[in-house]
């Protein structure tokens, strides 16, 4: 079994996308281990506000299948294929790190949005404060602390995710 840490993110009826993703999550891979949600304004485009969240997940399946695991729940909530990178949308789910995985191609893991953006690392320093950064070696809570706090802030919503 792996351990994958999944980002998230919907700024279109953010909260009935956000349990939604929840529910499908649980529905495939069981038990999750998940952050709480935090609010911020849309980046990169004009938009409604985002609720962002980081939740951690085992599975047996391999990056690839995981990848498009997710792509077919974002697909279930509406989300098109082929989607603009900075533009609204009804759930966004990126995989952020995928046990020690470090790789390039197909895609960047670990993401290096976990050190960019706080809406990706607030929650992720919340619910693995000492695990490690693959690439890094830093434990969340390390990063966060440093964390320059430029950007977008944050604001912690309270959305129950039953």
């Amino acid at each position: 079994m792996t351990r994958a840490y999944v980002g998230i993110g919907s700024n279109i009826e953010p909260e009935r996308h956000v349990r939604a993703a929840v529910a499908a999550l649980r529905e495939r891979y069981g038990p999750l281990l998940i952050s709480p949600v935090y609010a911020s304004a849309a980046f990169g485009f004009e938009g409604d506000e985002f609720y962002n969240l980081v939740v951690a997940l085992e599975t047996e399946q391999g990056l690839p299948e995981l990848a498009n695991t997710l792509a077919r729940i974002e697909r279930e909530q509406g989300r098109p294929d082929g989607s603009q990178r900075f533009a609204p949308r009804t759930l966004d789910l990126d995989i952020l790190t995928f046990g020690d995985t470090v790789a390039d191609a197909p895609r960047r893991i670990p993401r290096d949005e976990i050190t960019y953006y706080a809406f990706v690392l607030r929650p992720l320093a919340d619910i693995a404060p000492d695990e490690r950064h693959p690439a890094l070696g830093a434990r969340y809570a390390e990063l966060w602390q440093a964390f320059d706090g430029v950007g977008l802030p944050l604001r912690r919503v309270d959305l129950e995710l039953v």
